[in-house]
């Protein structure tokens, strides 16, 4: 039994929140990417990091994210479609250039996106997760997915993939079958936080720190495997694609599907281009200074 004053306690953990460092935002960018790496350092890190808490991880700090644009070689030697990449537990790079395909919605996205990764592997004590987890992880924890989202993982159902393929999904050359990738992790991960609790990640990722292997710590911590979650997780979705052809003949159900996608994703092309645009207007706008002799 605890004694003496309890109060003393919680001052000394107030005073220790005050004395600690707040999360910082180190941004390595060339002149040219000046307004993009601004407006990265003016993400917003108490709400990043409210999210991060819900998923049971913490907000790693420094961040320190190289910023490259698409005349540079190391942008050359990366697949067009990667956006971005997190190392360690403090580094990220990105390539502001590609922002324009799933699961990044901004810039500001894939800046959540990839610090989610940070905090996992933090929380993991550094060892190996399996990719579908950490993909799923860091989509849930940037903004979740959206309509279009949807749509395209009934199309995704209507092919019964198998969850196993997830890994060569993720390995794929191909932009189609890594989107593929990232909405059946999506959708797993977004399930089992429903059933479980948002805290699973952090709980799962600490267990392996503590020596446990992904599959042991999955289990310990949802009573099931992942193949079995992952089977759950899509009944839903299987319904649904049994469902819709008895409203209409098949065609003109996935035809109703098709228009649904489309106006969906022109609606989002039509903000990315403006979004691009004002990026475009900003870079223009703000003044060049040139240092060197």
């Amino acid at each position: 039994m605890a004694t003496g004053r309890p109060w003393l306690g919680a001052i000394l953990i107030v005073g220790a929140l005050q004395q600690a460092p707040a999360a910082q935002i180190v941004v390595d960018a060339p002149p040219v990417l000046a307004a993009t790496a601004a407006r990265v350092e003016e993400t917003d890190l108490p709400r990043l990091r409210d999210s991060l808490v819900r998923a049971g991880l913490e907000l790693p700090s420094p961040i320190r994210i190289a910023l490259i644009p698409e005349d540079d070689p190391r942008a050359r030697v990366i697949p067009d479609w990667i956006v971005g990449f997190a190392s360690g537990a403090h580094d990220i790079v990105i390539m502001p250039g590609r922002v324009v395909s799933y699961p990044y919605d901004s810039l500001e996205s894939v800046v959540r996106h990839e610090v989610a990764h940070l905090a996992l592997t933090t929380r993991a004590g550094g060892r190996d997760l399996p990719r579908w987890f950490h993909e799923g992880v860091a989509v849930s924890v940037d903004s979740g997915w959206d309509t279009e989202a949807r749509l395209r993982l009934l199309f995704a159902v209507a092919r019964a993939p198998r969850i196993q393929q997830l890994t060569r999904f993720f390995e794929s050359a191909s932009q189609s079958e890594t989107t593929l990738a990232y909405l059946l992790a999506t959708v797993l991960v977004d399930d089992l936080r429903q059933r479980h609790g948002p805290g699973l990640p952090g709980a799962i990722a600490a267990r392996v720190a503590a020596g446990a292997s992904f599959g042991e710590a999955f289990r310990l911590e949802t009573s099931e495997t992942p193949d079995a979650a992952a089977a759950r997780a899509w009944a839903a979705y299987r319904r649904w694609t049994a469902w819709i052809p008895s409203l209409a003949s098949p065609s003109a159900a996935w035809t109703i599907i098709l228009v649904l996608a489309v106006a969906a994703y022109v609606a989002r092309r039509r903000r990315r281009v403006q979004r691009r645009r004002q990026w475009d207007e900003e870079e223009a706008a703000r003044p060049f200074f040139d240092d060197g002799p």
